[in-house]
């Protein structure tokens, strides 16, 4: 960070300039002439929260993208489809005790228990991936691409045969169902009194446990011994085979985690939004976009391009509508062509 502020002061100025002025514009009253330009603060602290819940979403699935794509070097276009199955998953195990009335008895514990089956059906599907084709595709990325689009599209036809055309929507807990006051304030009333924004609690608990991941998944990267293996069989595959090291074990196993992680993302945007046929492509469009702007193979890289492409699809559907559908590849045609390597390396 010094050595950017050293190279690149005028930037770096205009960074904190800008961050500067976000900070004022979350915690500070908005006077009336900015009322009048943006709309109320509440809209605009709304579309912001949204922002990052959503990032939070793009970061859980990117991540396990970025594991697969960015650090093991591994094309696999069908990332996607592992998130939609997760989702399916996730809502099956979710009602799996749901009577005709469609009541679930102790709903909390099938709710949780749907993150962990979703997790460890695309695991297993993404074993089976690495197994059967990437390990006998190694480092042919067109043969990799051609043959998990294929797989992609024949997973999309069998879920569509199996759960049809319908929206699905995993419910939440009645614990989870109502919002939460924040301390940030949207308006004052003439009487005096403070309006708090209140958002739904669930996505702040998601968006929790998506930072409580990436942290994890940091330092078990950065920190562990097995990160450590999977970093060197990366960079010199050979050398570390000849060490004795089963390398092929070590990839199934964070092909399989990083799958598993699509699976969970599945759930949380089953609670977030919906499930539906053609949620595998968009949700696979979105994770290129993260990693592409934050930076292949990177954790923290996931993580920042996830919040930027967040925030920019809320706000540019709030104040931009017009030009929301083509901001995020706005976003990433500037990364591309001024940092193509993304905004935070991997550092191997």
């Amino acid at each position: 960070m010094s050595k950017f502020w050293e190279r690149h002061p005028f930037w770096s100025l205009i960074i904190v300039l800008v961050i500067a002025v976000f900070i004022w514009a979350i915690f500070a009253p908005w006077p009336s002439g900015i009322t009048d330009m943006f709309g109320r603060k509440k809209v605009f602290l709304n579309a912001l929260f949204s922002g990052v819940t959503l990032g939070a979403l793009y970061f859980l699935a990117a991540s396990g993208f970025t594991l697969i794509f960015g650090l093991m070097q591994n094309v696999n276009l069908a990332h996607g489809s592992l998130y939609l199955l997760g989702g399916y998953v996730g809502y099956q195990i979710s009602i799996a005790t749901a009577d005709a009335s469609g009541n679930v008895v102790n709903y909390t514990f099938w709710w949780l228990l749907a993150f962990v089956g979703a997790f460890l059906a695309c695991a297993i599907f993404g074993m089976f991936l690495q197994y059967a084709v990437f390990r006998r595709m190694e480092g042919d990325d067109l043969k990799q691409t051609l043959v998990t689009i294929g797989i992609s599209i024949v997973a999309a036809d069998l879920m569509l045969w199996y759960w049809g055309g319908d929206f699905y929507t995993i419910a939440t807990p009645q614990w989870l169902a109502g919002p939460t006051q924040l301390p940030l304030a949207t308006a004052v009333k003439s009487s005096g009194d403070v309006v708090f924004l209140k958002y739904p609690s669930v996505r702040l608990l998601i968006l929790v446990a998506a930072i409580v991941i990436g942290v994890l998944m940091w330092l078990a990267l950065n920190r562990t011994r097995v990160g450590m293996l999977v970093r060197a069989g990366v960079d010199d595959r050979d050398m570390l085979s000849a060490s004795g090291v089963r390398i092929q074990r070590i990839f199934i196993l964070v092909f399989a985690f990083g799958a598993g992680l699509a699976g969970i993302a599945g759930v949380v945007g089953g609670t977030f939004q919906s499930l539906a046929p053609g949620e595998d492509t968009s949700i696979l469009l979105s994770s290129l976009v993260v990693v592409i702007v934050g930076g292949m193979g990177s954790i923290p890289g996931a993580a920042l391009g996830a919040l930027i492409i967040g925030l920019a699809e809320q706000f540019g559907s709030v104040y931009l509508p017009t030009y929301a559908p083509v901001l995020t590849f706005v976003i990433m045609a500037g990364v591309l062509a001024f940092r193509p390597q993304g905004l935070i390396t991997s550092g191997r």
